[in-house]
């Protein structure tokens, strides 16, 4: 499958007016999951690099609430950079897609939606073991 198949790209309504902007995002309605954890990346450097592994369980939201940062997207196959740079729009990535987000603008703030809890052990630090178990399910 192709990985901006899997991994789409959402666009939040804006429902702001003339007091200013409000954009919502519900679980199981603009978003494909129940959100079960919610967590946030601000103060980081322009050439820090974090996330750097795939879940076995987890799906997410990236959305950069202000400023701007990158997510590259990885399925073992093929790799697609993002810029996320306005706060109605959002990334979908689904369970076992291997993430970097870098290139953070001083004033970013990355929200971040998660469908589970925190379990260390369905994370895959390891690019090389994330390739070889996602090959293998392929083959």
């Amino acid at each position: 499958m192709d990985l901006l198949e899997q991994c789409k790209i959402i666009q939040f309504d804006d429902l702001g007016d003339k007091r200013g902007k409000l954009v919502v995002v519900e679980g199981n309605q603009a978003i494909p999951f129940e959100i079960k954890r919610v967590f946030y990346i601000y103060d980081s450097d322009e050439d820090v690099v974090r996330g750097q592994h795939a879940n076995r369980e987890s799906e997410f939201i990236l959305i950069n609430v202000s400023g701007k940062s990158k997510v590259r997207i990885d399925n073992g196959f093929e790799e697609v950079v993002i810029e996320l740079n306005k706060p109605m729009m959002g990334l979908y990535i689904p369970k076992m897609i291997w993430k970097d987000m870098y290139d953070f603008s001083s004033d970013s703030v990355l929200l971040v939606l998660a469908s589970t809890h925190y379990n260390g052990k369905e994370y895959i630090r390891n690019y090389d073991e994330y390739v070889e178990e996602i090959r293998g399910k392929e083959a």
